[in-house]
């Protein structure tokens, strides 16, 4: 049932992702908003995939790829660079508006202030790693596809969408898994999972992120079809 629901969902994002495009880049920045604050969302839901470990945040995220790479090859670089700060302070703005949220008093009729604690209380850890992931893994991967893109004087685009997407992927699972979850001396506050189960939760998430990359192909090569449309 899961693996259904993946691939259902999987696909119902990427082709979001193709409609934002079809009305131009404000509409892919605007979504880049959208799927960041319900990542900051479902990545609290837990649950198995291929007899794999994982997060609800998988998805949303891998799509924030397609929508680099998208910018990165119709509008250029600095759009691309344009829709990761957008990112990166829609995401910090939301844990931030939370927390406040959190700190009000609630009165004696409020019902929700302990399912917010639960849900939305971030360990710092958690925090740091996901926002240093974040940014790191998105400049490399608008940077490795312009690279790409100029090094193979704008053919394969399989190769670029692809191969920057799985390298990024590589760096943003690494930092956040290793800075944002694992318990290490070194690095202030408690990690949530130990040393020796590192590359387990590491190889879960990242198989599972090389996924989406895989599925999301076709719908960069369809976003060429859109543009002429236009």
């Amino acid at each position: 049932m899961n693996e259904i629901l993946f691939f259902t969902f999987t696909i119902f994002c990427l082709s979001l992702v193709l409609l934002a495009f079809r009305y131009g880049k404000i509409y892919l920045f605007l979504l880049v908003s959208i799927f960041t604050i319900l990542m900051n969302i479902f990545v609290l839901k837990q649950f198995s995939l291929f007899g794999l470990a994982l997060t609800g945040g998988n998805i949303l995220y891998g799509s924030l790829f397609l929508i680099t790479d998208i910018l990165s090859e119709h509008y250029g670089k600095k759009e691309a660079f344009r829709a990761v700060f957008i990112g990166f302070f829609t995401s910090a703005i939301f844990v931030v508006a939370l927390q406040f949220l959190l700190a009000f008093v609630p009165n004696q009729e409020d019902f929700a202030q302990e399912s917010l604690k639960t849900l939305f209380s971030i360990s710092p850890r958690i925090l740091f790693g996901s926002m240093l992931a974040y940014l790191v893994a998105q400049n490399i991967d608008v940077v490795l596809y312009s690279k790409i893109r100029k090094i193979t004087a704008q053919k394969f685009l399989w190769l670029r969408n692809n191969l920057s997407t799985i390298i990024s992927q590589f760096v943003d699972t690494l930092i956040f898994t290793l800075v944002g979850l694992t318990t290490i001396s070194f690095i202030p506050f408690p990690g949530v999972i130990p040393v020796e189960i590192f590359w387990e939760v590491f190889w879960a998430t990242y198989i599972i992120k090389v996924l989406v990359a895989i599925i999301d192909t076709p719908f960069i090569y369809l976003s060429r079809k859109i543009k002429k449309k236009d």
